[in-house]
């Protein structure tokens, strides 16, 4: 394998990560607009996708391969997580 396959091999592992904590971040700022008012789409974005990476990671690191729906879940569970706590904790 060489180095631009590994980028791509990387970057296609991550990508889902990113790609639903831009939605999900995109959607919660259109579902709680007032709410949200003050908390960038970025911020939420870039905590969401984060988490979601960590927990590709640890599913990876536990279940020894990736694309099982557990890691998903994981994935999705790492993703809202932040979010939720960034978007509803009081005295943002």
């Amino acid at each position: 394998m060489n180095v631009l396959d590994a980028f791509w091999h990387l970057s296609n592992f991550f990508l889902p990560a990113w790609a639903v904590a831009a939605l999900m971040a995109g959607g919660a700022k259109l579902l709680w607009r007032r709410e949200l008012k003050a908390l960038a789409w970025r911020r939420l974005t870039v905590w969401g996708g984060w988490g979601g990476s960590a927990a590709l990671i640890l599913a990876l690191v536990l279940l020894g391969r990736d694309g099982k729906m557990l890691g998903y879940g994981l994935m999705l569970l790492g993703i809202s997580l932040p979010q939720c706590i960034l978007s509803f904790r009081p005295g943002r």
